[in-house]
């Protein structure tokens, strides 16, 4: 999947994440959590595995994480990086 221009996902409210995405030249993940320390490894590591199952390899990750659980971040993420893509979506791979 191309990502062809900016978009964004999701909230700053409590348990929530706001996630910006942007057209890179290679992948840059910059993430602001307030449970950064506790969970910092497992939202970077979140991030990657679904630039993966996407077949991103170009793109600009900013993440402002309150606290969002693993399911709220995928979904912020895919809805941010579907909305930045002018592809067409295959949701049979969606799950």
């Amino acid at each position: 999947m191309k990502i062809s221009k900016i978009a964004l996902a999701g909230t700053l409210e409590s348990s929530d994440a706001l996630v910006r995405i942007a057209p890179a030249d290679s992948v840059e993940i910059e993430i602001n959590s307030s449970v950064g320390k506790q969970f910092g490894d497992a939202i970077i590591a979140t991030v990657q595995a679904v630039l993966s199952e996407l077949n991103i390899t170009k793109v600009q990750v900013n993440i402002e994480d309150k606290g969002a659980l693993d399911c709220v971040l995928r979904a912020r993420l895919k809805a941010a990086l579907l909305r930045a893509s002018d592809e067409a979506v295959e949701w049979e791979k969606m799950l």
